[in-house]
C-alpha cells in the first residue's frame, strides 16, 4: 500500500507539498479502516530509509507485509508532490496503472497550490477515517542543516584564527625591530650569517596559568582547601603547645624573624645590581650599533666589552661579599642570589637576542638598538627570554594581585611552621649523638614529608603566586610559568614542565646554541651540557643561601638526575611510571632536607678552630659526633 497522499488525488488532509507548496507530504504511517483488505486494521510503517526525489516521479517503495493484507492494493502519489512511495510491481502493471491514473487526473485536475485532500466522495479517497502522522517538514530540515553549517563554520573559523594568531606572533617576533633595515644577504651566504638556532623559538601568547584554570573546578579547589586546613592545624597546634608549656597564647615567629634578618641591607645591595643591569648591557649595544668602519667602531666594541666585564664583576662579587661580610641569614641571602642569577640571565638573553642583528649589519648606517622602554619592561616582566613586544592583557586586576601576594606570604608562614615543627626538633641535636646508619636512614625517611611539602610550597609561592602577581601588574599575557609536571611519567618531562621559565632559557641558549656549535650533531652532549649548567647553578644557590659547600644537589643532579632523564624518557607512560616518579621525588627531597639540616647544625655545634680551605669544603656532619 502507499503510505502517502497525492495533490488533488489520493488521501485527504495530508499536508503541504514541500516543492510546489500544495498541501501534500509523505505519510509515515497509515491505518486502514475495517472492511478494507481482510477487514483488519493494519498499520503500514515504512522502512527507516527514505528517498527524497526532488522534481521526480520516483519515490520510496513500500511493500505490505505478506499475509496481513488480502491482495496488493497499490496507489501512486500524484506527480505534483516531490516525494512518492509505491509498491514494487511488474513493469507492465506499472504502465497500465500510470495510464489509468493519468485518465483519472484528466477527469479531476488539481489546481496548483490546492490542498491535497481526498474527500469521501472521491475515487480512492478514504475520507476522515485515515490517521496521519506527518514526517519532518523539508523546510525545517533545510533550516536545521543551515544552522549546523553555520555552527561548523564558526568552529572552523575560531580554530583557524588561533593558528593564524600564533603564526602572526612568530612572524612579528622574527621580524627585525622597528627602524632596522632587513640585511640583504646573498642566498649563497645564508649559512654564514644565520643565527645559531636549530630549533623552535619561544612564542608568547595570551594564556592563563594552569592552576588558575584548575581552581575553577570545585574538585581541584578542594585540594587547595585541604592545604589551607593544614596551615590552620599547624597554627592551632602551635597555640596549644605554647598554652601548655608557657601558659600563654602567643605565637612567636623566631624562625621567620631570624631568616629575614638584615633584609634592608639586602635590598640596598640590590640597587647597584639592578642599575648595573639596566645601564651597562643597553649602553654596550648602543656602542656596537655604530657604523662598522674605521677605528671608532673598534673602540666602541672594546669599550662595550669592558663595560660588560665590569657588569659581570658587580653582579658576581658584590652580593657574595655582602652576604659573607655581614653574615646575612638564609632568607635575605635568597633575595640576593635569586636577583643575581635572574639579572645575569636577563642580561645574557637581551644581548643574545639583539647582538647578532647588530653584528650582521653591513654598510655605513648600522641598525638601531631596541627601545629603552622595552628593555626596562623586560627586566621586570616574568620571563627570561627577551622580545621587543609581548602580548598584553587589557587591564590590571588589583584584587588578583593582592590575592597572590597574600598567598605567597601564607606559603612563607607555612614553610616556617613545617621547619619549626617537623625538622628542628629532629635535627637540632642529631650531630651530638653517635653516628649510625640506622639513624641516618630514619632521618631521611622522616624528612620525606616535610621535604615534599617544601617542594610544593616553593612551587606554589614562587612559580604561581609571585610570578602571576608581577605578570598581572605588568599586564604580561603569557602566564604559562609551568605545566602539569605532577602528571609526568618521566623525569625528562618533569624537567621540562616543572619550571618553564628557566627551561625556556636553558633550551634556547644552552641546548640550541650548543647544537649550533656542534654543527647540529651530538644532541646527547648538548643535553648533558644543560644538566651540567643547571646542576652547577642549583648547587651555587644552595651554597650561597646556607653558607657552606655540601654538594648534595650537585650529586643528585649529575649522578641520579642525568641517568634518570635518559632511562625514564617520554616513552615511559602509564600510572606506574607516575607513581615511580613521585616516589623518587619523595626520596630525593628527604635526602636533601636531612643532609642539609644535619650539616647546618653540625657547623654550629662543631666550629673549626681555624678556617682552612679543606675545612670549608669538607662536610662537618661526618665528623661532628660525640
Amino acid at each position: 500500500m502507499v503510505a502517502g497522499g497525492a495533490c488533488g488525488w489520493g488521501w485527504g488532509g495530508v499536508g503541504e507539498c514541500p516543492v510546489t507548496g500544495s498541501k501534500a507530504e509523505p505519510v509515515a504511517e497509515m491505518v486502514l479502516p475495517s472492511g478494507w483488505g481482510q477487514g483488519i486494521e493494519q498499520p503500514i510503517t515504512p522502512p527507516p530509509e527514505r528517498t527524497l526525489v526532488f522534481g521526480a516521479v520516483r519515490g520510496t517503495e513500500i511493500s505490505a507485509q505478506p499475509g496481513k493484507l488480502a491482495g496488493r492494493e497499490k496507489t501512486l502519489i500524484s506527480r505534483h508532490c516531490p516525494v512518492k512511495t509505491h509498491i514494487m510491481e511488474p513493469r507492465a502493471a506499472q504502465v497500465r496503472r500510470r495510464e489509468r491514473l493519468g485518465r483519472q487526473q484528466k477527469d479531476r485536475p488539481s489546481r496548483e497550490g490546492e490542498p491535497c485532500s481526498g474527500g469521501a466522495g472521491r475515487p480512492g479517497g478514504i475520507g476522515g477515517n485515515v490517521e496521519v502522522h506527518r514526517g519532518p517538514d523539508l523546510v525545517q530540515w533545510t533550516q536545521h542543516m543551515q544552522a549546523v553549517k553555520t555552527q561548523l563554520l564558526e568552529q572552523a573559523q575560531g580554530q583557524l584564527m588561533e593558528l593564524l594568531d600564533q603564526a602572526m606572533w612568530e612572524a612579528v617576533q622574527a621580524y627585525p625591530p622597528q627602524g632596522r633595515p632587513v640585511p640583504s644577504v646573498p642566498p649563497d651566504s645564508l649559512h654564514k650569517t644565520r643565527e645559531p638556532s636549530l630549533g623552535k623559538r619561544k612564542v608568547f601568547i595570551i594564556r592563563k596559568s594552569l592552576l588558575d584554570e584548575l581552581m575553577e573546578v570545585p574538585h581541584f579547589r578542594t585540594i587547595y582547601h585541604m592545604f589551607v586546613a593544614g596551615l590552620c592545624v599547624f597554627i592551632i597546634s602551635t597555640l596549644a603547645i605554647d598554652l601548655i608549656d608557657e601558659g600563654r597564647l602567643m605565637m612567636e615567629f623566631d624562625l621567620l624573624t631570624f631568616s629575614f634578618g638584615q633584609l634592608p641591607l639586602a635590598l640596598v645591595t640590590w640597587v647597584p645590581m639592578f642599575l648595573s643591569t639596566l645601564l651597562v648591557p643597553y649602553q654596550a649595544l648602543r656602542l656596537w650599533e655604530r657604523p662598522q668602519s674605521g677605528g671608532a667602531w673598534t673602540l666602541g666594541v672594546g669599550l662595550g666589552c669592558l663595560l660588560l666585564a665590569a657588569h659581570t664583576v658587580v653582579l658576581g662579587i658584590l652580593p657574595v661579599h655582602v652576604a659573607v661580610e655581614y653574615q646575612l641569614p638564609p632568607a635575605s641571602r635568597c633575595v640576593l642570589v635569586f636577583e643575581q642569577v635572574r639579572l645575569l640571565m636577563k642580561s645574557y638573553s637581551f644581548l643574545r637576542e639583539t647582538v647578532p642583528g647588530t653584528l650582521r649589519a653591513r654598510g655605513g648606517e648600522g641598525i638601531r638598538a631596541p627601545s629603552f622602554s622595552s628593555y626596562l619592561y623586560f627586566l621586570f616582566c616574568p620571563t627570561l627570554i627577551y622580545r621587543e613586544t609581548y602580548p598584553r592583557t587589557p587591564n590590571v586586576r588589583w584584587s588578583y594581585v593582592a590575592k597572590n601576594f597574600a598567598q605567597a606570604l601564607g606559603c612563607v608562614l607555612y614553610a616556617c611552621f613545617i621547619l619549626g615543627r617537623l625538622c628542628v626538633p629532629v635535627f637540632a641535636n642529631m650531630s651530638q649523638e653517635p653516628f649510625s646508619t640506622r639513624a641516618l636512614v630514619l632521618s631521611i625517611m622522616h624528612a620525606t614529608l616535610p621535604g615534599i611539602f617544601m617542594l610544593l610550597l616553593i612551587f606554589f609561592a614562587f612559580l604561581h603566586c609571585w610570578l602571576n602577581a608581577f605578570a598581572e601588574m605588568l599586564r604580561f599575557g603569557d602566564r604559562m610559568f609551568y605545566r602539569d609536571w605532577w602528571n609526568s611519567t618521566s623525569f625528562s618531562n618533569y624537567y621540562r614542565t616543572w619550571n618553564v621559565v628557566v627551561h625556556d632559557w636553558l633550551y634556547s641558549y644552552v641546548y640550541q646554541d650548543g647544537l649550533w656549535l656542534l654543527g647540529g650533531r651530538a644532541r646527547g652532549a648538548a643535553m648533558l651540557g644543560v644538566f651540567l649548567v643547571s646542576a652547577v647553578v642549583h648547587e651555587y644557590i644552595f651554597c650561597f643561601v646556607l653558607g657552606f659547600f655540601y654538594p648534595v644537589m650537585l650529586l643528585l643532579f649529575l649522578v641520579f638526575g642525568g641517568p634518570l632523564n635518559f632511562t625514564m624518557h617520554d616513552r615511559r607512560t602509564g600510572p606506574a611510571w607516575n607513581v615511580l616518579m613521585w616516589t623518587l621525588l619523595f626520596l630525593g627531597q628527604g635526602i636533601q632536607v636531612s643532609l642539609y639540616c644535619q650539616e647546618w647544625y653540625a657547623r654550629r655545634h662543631c666550629p673549626l678552630p681555624q678556617t682552612t680551605f679543606w675545612g670549608l669544603v669538607t662536610p662537618r656532619s661526618w665528623s661532628c659526633h660525640t
